[in-house]
This record gives C-alpha cells, structure tokens and sequence, in this order.
C-alpha cells in the first residue's frame, strides 16, 4: 500500500470520474426513453434516483472513510461502479437499467473521500483554497463530458457513454491502486467514537448554515440536471450533441468560481467567498426567470444564465465544505459525507420535481423558478452563519 499522500491529480481524477458518471449521457435522456418505450420522467429516475441513492451513500461513506480509511472506501467504490456499469450495458429494460443504475451511484464515495483527504492534509483557510483547485481540475470533465455525449449518442448510441464510463474507471482504479496512501492516522475513529461525537456536529449552528449554503446552491445546479435535457429537447429544440455543447455552461463558470475561490479564500476568508458566490447565483438566475417571464427567454440568455449560477456555485461549494469540515476536525470524513448527503438528497428533490412540473408547453420558466428559490435560500443560509458570528462576538 502506498505510504505518501495521493497526488493532486489523483483527488482530482477521483472527483471528476464521480462528476462525469451523473452527467456524461444527460443529451441521450429523451433519446433514451424513446429506446425503452418509457416516458421522459421514468428515464429522467436515472439522475433523481441516483442522487437520491448518492446521499444515503454519502452518509454511509463518510464514516466508513474515518473508521477504515480513505484508500479501502474508494478502491471498494471503484469496483462496484464498474460492475454496475456492465449492467447497465446489458441491460434490456427500463426497469433493468434504472436498477444498474442506481448502484452506480457507489462511486459517489470518490467525491466525498478527496475532500476529506485535503482536510486531513491542511486547515481552514488553506484547506478551502485546496479544495478550490481540486474542484477546479474536476469541473474540467464534467464540463466536457455532455459535449462528448452527445457526439457519442449520434455516432454510436447512448450505450457509448456508459462503455466510455466503465473506461474510465478502471484507469482511475488502477491510479488509485498505485498512488492512494492513507491520510487517516493511527487507525481512524471508531464508529461508536463517531456516533458519541455526532451531537456535538449537529448542535454547531456554523455547521448547519454552511450545509444549507452548500445544499441549496449546489441544489439549483441539480435542478438544472433534471431539466436542462427536457428545456433542450422541447423548449429550444435541440439536438443531443447541441444540448451537450450547452451544458459545459455551468462548468466554464464553475471553473472560474474555483480558480477564484483557490486564489482568494486565504486573503478573504470562508465567509465572504461564499457570501459574494450566493450573490452571484441570485442575481444571474433573478435575471434569467425575469427574461423569461417577459417571453425572451433564448439558449444564450438561459444557459449563460446557468454559466453565472455556475461561477457562484465555484466560489461557495468548496468554501462551505471547508467550513463545515473545519468545525470539527476528526470527523471530516463525518462532516464531508453528512453534508454531502445533504446537498445531493436535497439536489436529488429538486431534481425529481423539475422532471415533473416540465411538461409539453410548459417552457423553462418552471425549472427557473426552482432554481432562483434554492440561491436565495443560499444566500440565506449563510447571512444566518454571519448573523450568528456576529452574536457570538457580541457575547464574548
């Protein structure tokens, strides 16, 4: 076993082959349910469903990687997403496959154990900016992977993007394999140690609002995931490859809200970073929804709106889950997994009720209002964490 801390590009190659699995054959969803005989909701399961399957994992695997260590979670992570991959090649149902691809969602354990690496590696501050170029370096796959997709879809077929899939992970298990040293020192925390210091977790009201900055802003981008197909498809009329095209959107932004939070999070501190990110999420989304409510609602106007969400997105996520790891040290796999699970089952609602409320002649503005609801409860959620600082400095 190595005995060095992984490398960069491995946190990275972990985060962004968990990334790409969500996201790579979005463009094939309304080509999918067309394959399989099924509505666009049914298929749309695959995305809210594996949220949903990803949250209870992040909660289960954020404790696992504190107790037996980060390289056991994501080796193990790896070889179930690749034999649950293969079944999703094989399937020949809807149902077949939406079970397939539910245990895919194992791999969620390579986003939230990178995480808990660099918090076990740096603090505070320092961690926030780390998080940021790691987070930076994973948003660079998914932000092509749609692009990819939808070539792949109308060359191949959505079969292709699975394969590609199963592809990948096996070179990032073999990367794992050699480079994954262990960060958890002297065997870990107890599982019975976890659940004895879980209280103290849920009593930090610093905690609770940096998960709800995280949930709710990360909440709007899977929103989008649910609905941006549909909005392609039966709004704008867009073929796979276009609808791929359009969703590295988000990614560009949220590339640039990574470069800003690694280079600014040390000099301006958690707080503000997320602060300015909510705001930008609130006033791009508000701006979108008002064009739309006025009927000028046009691709540019929509998906530039979501590469705004997206640069806000960057400058909050990994500030607040820095934030919410820095509360309590020990358990940062804990903290990275509860909060994580948090985000992605909040993401997994918004996700399942965008599918539902888009309906033919529906337009965008459904998907829009959800959205721009989650950014300002973002924006909320962390005035609350200011608000409570602000007392306690006041007390003290």
């Amino acid at each position: 076993m190595p005995r060095t801390p992984p490398h960069l590009l491995t946190l990275v190659a972990l985060s962004g082959v968990s990334a790409l699995s969500m996201n790579v054959f979005l463009p094939s969803l309304p080509g999918m349910a067309r394959d399989f005989g099924v509505e666009y909701g049914v298929m749309q399961l695959s995305v809210s469903a594996y949220i949903g399957a990803s949250a209870v994992l992040q909660l289960l695997g954020g404790p696992l990687s504190d107790r037996f260590g980060r390289r056991p979670v994501v080796i193990w992570g790896l070889v179930g997403f690749l034999l649950a991959t293969i079944g999703t090649l094989l399937a020949t149902t809807a149902t077949t496959f939406l079970i397939f691809r539910l245990l895919q969602s194992v791999i969620t354990v390579c986003m939230l154990v990178p995480r808990a690496v660099v918090r076990d590696l740096y603090d505070g501050d320092r961690a926030a900016s780390m998080l940021g170029y790691v987070t930076m370096g994973m948003a660079v796959v998914p932000m092509m992977a749609p692009v990819f997709g939808g070539l792949l879809d109308q060359a191949f077929g959505w079969q292709a993007n699975f394969a590609v899939m199963g592809a990948l992970g096996i070179a990032v298990l073999a990367l794992s394999w050699h480079d994954m040293g262990e960060t958890v020192r002297d065997g870990g925390l107890s599982l019975r140690r976890q659940w004895a210091n879980y209280p103290i977790l849920a009593r930090s009201h610093r905690f609770w609002g940096y998960c709800g900055a995280a949930t709710l802003s990360s909440g709007a981008f899977f929103a989008y995931l649910g609905g941006a197909p549909f909005v392609g498809d039966q709004v704008f009329g867009l073929t796979p490859a276009q609808v791929g095209y359009w969703f590295a959107a988000p990614s560009l932004g949220y590339v640039t809200g990574n470069f800003l939070s690694a280079r600014f999070s040390p000099r301006f501190g958690l707080n503000r970073m997320i602060l300015w990110g909510t705001i930008t999420c609130v006033i791009g989304l508000s701006l979108a929804l008002i064009a739309d409510l006025a009927g000028h609602v046009r691709p540019l106007i929509f998906f530039g709106a979501i590469a705004v969400m997206g640069l806000g997105n960057g400058m909050v996520l990994p500030n607040a889950n820095s934030g919410m790891m820095s509360v309590r040290p020990e358990l940062a796999g804990t903290a990275s997994g509860l909060g994580g699970a948090l985000a992605v089952g909040g993401g997994a609602a918004l996700s399942a009720l965008a599918g539902n409320l888009l309906q033919p002649g529906s337009g965008a503005t459904p998907l829009l209002l959800i959205m721009t609801a989650s950014a300002v409860g973002s924006l909320l959620a962390i005035a609350w964490v200011f608000r409570r600082e602000a007392q306690l400095v006041r007390q003290g």
